[in-house]
Order: structure tokens, then C-alpha cells, then sequence
């Protein structure tokens, strides 16, 4: 891994998983069924200086969005062990182009938007063409949860030897303790910064 204070930051953009209001909204399928923390509520205001002051420095913003594909009456390819998980998702919740598969106002909008159908954002997904054609080599992630989407994609990316940071406070997870296991199951394939560690390093970089 090269150190975040070698980046060229105009090819480095902020990755955001699943902030979008489906997850997050009160009004949102999950807010709906009375599955909401204050800890992920808080990422999206945590997370936008990042974004503003990494686009002041030629670099980008991607959101990569949950997204539940609906067939031809309209209902959701959800899969077995998610209606499992989560047996109040239906029809409409976290469709392509609704309110809820939508990024969070706060954070709206992001420079390039991936659709993604399971927890990794490079699974299937066009996240590698529009860094490779945006000349993106190194990725700040954050978002969530802890253990699932961000903990994939960090390790998809470590994969493909693309440079990470883990913004330890940008991202959350239903359990605080989970969070915190992942952040030290994770810190041999990413680097990991506070929220205001990375602003700082980013606001002292031209």
C-alpha cells in the first residue's frame, strides 16, 4: 500500500457505500420498519467536507447504491438469505431511480452513481470502467455497514491493488462492536483515518 500522503489527489475519489435514503431517511424502507441508528444518520454531515474539499482538489465523488432490480411486475429480485434478514423489503423499496434507491440529500449529488446488487461495489457494477476512465487510482471509503459493503469493497479493492483509506468515523454498522472488529480485521488491507484526519490531510495537500 502506498501512503494517502503520496496520492495525487486529483486521481483519488471519495467512495461512498449505501448512504442512500432507502437506508438512511426516515421515510425509507428501513426507517419505515423502525430499523434506523443514530450512528449511520450521522455519516452523511460527517462525510460531505470530505467530498467538497477532495472535488476542490481535482478529485471525485462516487456513491455506489444498493439497488433491488424489479421484474416484470414490478417486485423485487431479493435474495434468499436478504428476505431472510430483512423480511419488510417489497415492492418499490430500493428500486433504480426511486426516492429510496437515491443518494441522502446531504451528501447529493455524487459525480458518478453505481448501481450495485450485492455487498461489494466492484461486484458487477461499473465502479472499475469509470475509474479507469476517469484516471481514479486510489479510493477514500466510507459508509455502510462496517461489516458488509464497506468491509467487501475494501477488500475487493485490495484485490485489484487499488490504494484505500477506511474512514473509521465515515463508516458505522447496526453493532458498535462489530464496527470495531472490523476495523481491526480490515487494517491489513487499507489504510484508516478519522473523518478530520482525512480532511486535515486532504486541506494541507495542494
Amino acid at each position: 500500500m502506498s501512503e494517502p500522503s503520496q496520492w495525487d489527489l486529483s486521481r483519488t475519489a471519495l467512495l461512498t457505500i449505501d448512504l442512500q435514503n432507502d437506508f438512511i431517511h426516515p421515510e425509507g424502507a428501513y426507517g419505515r420498519a423502525g430499523q434506523r441508528a443514530e450512528c449511520i444518520a450521522a455519516l452523511p454531515a460527517r462525510i460531505r467536507p470530505l467530498a467538497d474539499a477532495l472535488r476542490q482538489r481535482g478529485g471525485h465523488y462516487i456513491s455506489a447504491q444498493f439497488t433491488l432490480v424489479p421484474d416484470a411486475k414490478g417486485e423485487p429480485l431479493i435474495a434468499p438469505h436478504l428476505k431472510k434478514l430483512r423480511p419488510f423489503l417489497g415492492k418499490g423499496d430500493f428500486a433504480p431511480g426511486s426516492f429510496g434507491n437515491t443518494l441522502v440529500d446531504a451528501l447529493f449529488p455524487a459525480d458518478y452513481v453505481v448501481e450495485k446488487v450485492a455487498y461489494s461495489a466492484f461486484y458487477q457494477t461499473r465502479l472499475e470502467y469509470i475509474m479507469r476512465a476517469a484516471g481514479i487510482d486510489n479510493l477514500i471509503v466510507g459508509g455502510i455497514v462496517t461489516n458488509g459493503g464497506v468491509a467487501s469493497t475494501l477488500r475487493d479493492a485490495h484485490l485489484r491493488n487499488i490504494d484505500t483509506v477506511l474512514l473509521t468515523d465515515g463508516s458505522a454498522a447496526f453493532d458498535s462492536t462489530v464496527h470495531e472488529a472490523t476495523l481491526l480485521s480490515l487494517g491489513t488491507v487499507t489504510a484508516q483515518m478519522t473523518c478530520a484526519d482525512a480532511l486535515d490531510w486532504l486541506e494541507k495537500t495542494s
